[in-house]
């Protein structure tokens, strides 16, 4: 069962290169209109609520109006490491010391999607336990150099050369590190 056979309109809400492989891999056809809502939320959200948050903000603000034959999809990914939220790093001395900060430890990664329609909206998300090894500075710093990851969460990629290196285990979907949790995702379109 395809979902273009229900949804003749699918729009992914994300300027995101790995969000749109990942869709792309599902089979789905669709066209790209990243949201450019501000990455804004309440102080007093924690974990999984941020995104939550966030990939209904990015729905909300979405820059037209859904038909009945439209499915909008956004998303939101975050890193949550002992009470904190690393978010994407603005620079290379904020990416070092996120790096340095998540060396060594678990660190959760949440990725929220909605889901949204003419006439309906669900929201979900998906939660992943990342170990990373100890880094070095000089690891660190080369990733950083050669890899500038500064379009995201936490400041790495899984599907990159410090994830290659430094991850020991990961406890959840691999891909919803990268920023889609993809099985969820296809169970939860199935059913909408």
């Amino acid at each position: 069962m395809h979902l273009n056979k229900f949804f003749f309109n699918i729009i992914l809400g994300s300027s995101s290169p790995r969000r749109n492989e990942l869709l792309k891999s599902l089979g789905f056809d669709f066209v790209i209109n990243p949201s450019y809502a501000d990455e804004d939320y309440p102080l007093n959200l924690k974990g999984h609520e941020i995104p939550v948050f966030l990939a209904e903000k990015k729905a909300s603000s979405f820059n037209g109006v859904l038909t009945e034959t439209d499915l909008l999809i956004t998303a939101d990914t975050i890193v949550w490491c002992e009470g904190e939220i690393f978010n994407k790093p603005i620079n290379f001395e904020e990416g070092k010391l996120m790096l340095q900060t998540l060396s060594g430890k678990m660190h959760e990664v949440f990725t929220a999607v909605c889901l949204k329609s003419a006439n309906k909206q669900i929201i979900f998300y998906d939660a992943t336990k990342v170990y990373f090894k100890k880094f070095t500075n000089e690891e660190i710093e080369y990733y950083l150099n050669k890899y500038k990851p500064y379009d995201k969460a936490g400041s790495y990629g899984v599907q990159e050369w410090i994830g290659y290196i430094g991850i020991e285990k990961i406890e959840g979907s691999f891909y919803n590190v990268m920023g889609l949790p993809v099985k969820k995702l296809h169970e939860e379109l199935m059913k909408f």
